[in-house]
């Protein structure tokens, strides 16, 4: 299994924990230390090694801060984790507290005190976030202090090692392009923003950079590393030299000279001391990094490094890569549903051996090289909540007459993966119904939308939202999200929401995920991936006009669809959709499951 259901922090340890990093602070002299969730690389996942957040607190998600100050101490989530952090950590030792209203700023503004030192370790803290905190720490009259190595290392005493997981070459025939071409795209960008270079910090960025893959982080097929890129098209990447075969080694050398990770730092220096301008995101790179640049006597350029809007249009290769996997991919679930059908209300089923079986017919494709992210297996209250994660301690058992949502991927070679359907065990109730069906013809508008070049995943956004903004109803999380090629389920600029201001370009992979979720009682989520192209010309029309092709095919629940509350149109959609579903994927299934997929698919 890729991944596990088990309880691996205890609230508890809290408190401990935290009195040992108070003395450890006390003996270095300061008066407060942030811990992040992030490591050197601020990315979505970390390695064991680095999930200092969860040692210290017992939280395990995928985002928030803790910090402490003589005797208070806080944790600071999103409104995704607020009912998981109350769980997971330990409130006598730590104020549970949000993003906002004090958040982070707002708490240390209140209770930092003149000329006291709070310490932050530069690495796990980006340029942009150091700024707002020696904001914070100059309005109160205290000072914000780095730290040459993390007080928490000092007292884990059993910290994992560093991930050394090898590096595998992802092949011409799937990456479309070979390293040369991509640094040569590379440097005409950096020249164009007038960089002498760019740091990549973001292990995804250099992977498709270098065409490679790695397993040092969960569900993210990549090396940690870092790599420094000039205009003049050179390269140097640092890596464990351990981690590369003589095969990857062969690889990277003819474009890329190869150094120990240690080597990083004089290399950041010597930029800064030949006066070079360098190309940095404040909001993604470490402060550290900036920091080694500047106090050479180097210029930073602030923006977003080079390979972001070209990773994010993906090639032809890599579109048909999308589309076999999203093919191989729709066998699986469509066995999974078929199954929860026949098997969810007998047997003792619950969340987690359901998405057991997800797991184990993805297996089953024989291409699954692990899960996207952990499956969101939520029945009944828990499908109301669109982060959840169960465990053995929250796991329901499923009953008739509720809603089951599951929202999960897979990383194939060729492809990444995400969607989430939602279906009813049992029979569904009106209410059930009608909101289904509201957040189905917000899905339909974004498929069928044609929009002019220029567009914004904001400007779309709203289409997901009318039918349930007519009925004073709404979701809280954005529509869309952008997918990397065997790269992360989670992969900007491009999105469609209320903060999606990039220009959507043919080539890029996105979510279609509106929701529904009502509180203690159910929640309803319906996702495929599409892919922007060019939308054919209509008679008269005077802009050029993308759209959007469909990638994910698996049948929407019948069951849970009002067909009074749908047009003729999103009706012919929604039977146009099932029909080609049903025409992919009838000739590889047999028996029960083909005739499961018959029925699901028929005319409404």
């Amino acid at each position: 299994m890729f991944q596990t259901f088990d309880v691996k922090t205890d609230p508890a340890n809290g408190p401990k924990r935290l009195k040992q990093l108070r003395e450890e602070l006390s003996r270095r002299g300061l008066d407060g230390f942030i811990v992040p969730r992030a490591d050197s690389h601020q990315g979505e996942y970390v390695a064991a090694r680095d999930d200092r957040l969860a040692w210290l607190t017992g939280f395990t998600g995928s985002a928030g801060f803790a910090a402490t100050l003589g005797i208070k101490a806080a944790v600071f989530v999103d409104g995704r984790y607020t009912l998981q952090a109350k769980e997971q950590v330990d409130g006598s030792a730590f104020e549970n507290l949000g993003y906002s209203d004090p958040g982070l700023t707002g708490w240390l503004e209140e209770h930092l005190g003149q000329g006291q030192l709070l310490g932050y370790d530069p690495w796990l803290h980006t340029l942009a976030e150091r700024r707002r905190l020696e904001k914070v720490c100059a309005r109160a009259g205290a000072e914000l202090e780095p730290v040459e190595t993390n007080p928490i290392d000092a007292i884990w005493d059993d910290q994992p090692p560093p991930p050394a997981e090898p590096v595998e070459i992802h092949p011409i025939e799937l990456a479309g392009r070979r390293p040369e071409d991509k640094l040569t795209d590379i440097s005409a960008a950096l020249k164009k923003q007038g960089a002498d270079a760019c740091v990549l910090t973001e292990p995804e960025a250099i992977a498709w950079t270098f065409n490679i893959r790695g397993h040092d982080l969960p569900h993210l097929p990549v090396a940690l590393s870092f790599a420094i890129l000039y205009r003049g098209g050179k390269a140097d990447l640092f890596i464990d030299a351990a981690k590369l075969s003589n095969e990857v080694t062969a690889h990277l050398e003819p474009h890329t000279e190869i150094h120990a990770p240690d080597r990083l730092q004089a290399k950041l220096h010597a930029l800064g001391a030949a006066g070079k301008s360098v190309l940095l995101n404040p909001s993604r790179a470490a402060s550290a990094i900036a920091h080694l640049i500047t106090a050479g006597g180097g210029k930073l350029i602030e923006g977003s490094d080079p390979t972001e809007r070209l990773k994010a249009v993906k090639n032809e290769a890599e579109q048909q890569g999308a589309r076999a996997a999203h093919r191989r991919d729709g066998v699986a679930m469509i066995r999974f549903l078929a199954w929860l059908d026949r098997e969810a209300l007998s047997g003792g089923n619950d969340e987690i051996s359901a998405a057991k079986k997800l797991e184990e017919l993805r297996i089953e494709t024989g291409g699954l090289r692990d899960i996207s992210f952990d499956t969101i297996s939520g029945f009944g209250e828990h499908a109301a909540l669109p982060h959840y994660r169960v465990t053995t301690q929250s796991n329901l058992k499923f009953a008739p007459d509720h809603i089951y949502l599951v929202d999960s991927g897979a990383q194939y070679r060729d492809g990444t993966t995400d969607i989430t359907r939602t279906i009813v065990l049992g029979e569904a109730s009106d209410e059930m119904r009608r909101h289904y069906t509201l957040v189905l013809k917000g899905h339909i508008a974004i498929d069928t939308v044609k929009f002019p070049k220029g567009t914004s995943g904001a400007q779309l956004d709203t289409l997901a939202r009318y039918h349930l903004w007519q009925a004073g109803l709404d979701f809280d999380h954005g529509t869309g999200h952008g997918i990397g090629s065997y790269l992360s389920v989670h992969e900007g600029p491009q999105r469609i929401s209320k903060l999606g201001t990039v220009a959507l370009e043919p080539g890029m992979i996105l979510s279609n995920e509106p929701g529904y979720y009502r509180e203690g009682a159910y929640g309803i989520r319906l996702e495929n991936l599409v892919l922007v192209r060019e939308a054919d010309p209509v008679a008269g029309g005077e802009r050029t006009l993308y759209g959007f092709e469909t990638l994910s095919f698996t049948p929407f629940d019948r069951r849970l669809i009002d067909k009074n509350l749908l047009t003729a149109d999103e009706i012919a959609w929604l039977d146009a959709y099932h029909a080609k579903t049903c025409g992919m994927f009838a000739g590889e299934l047999d028996g029960a499951d083909r005739e499961w997929l018959e029925a699901a698919t028929a005319r409404l």
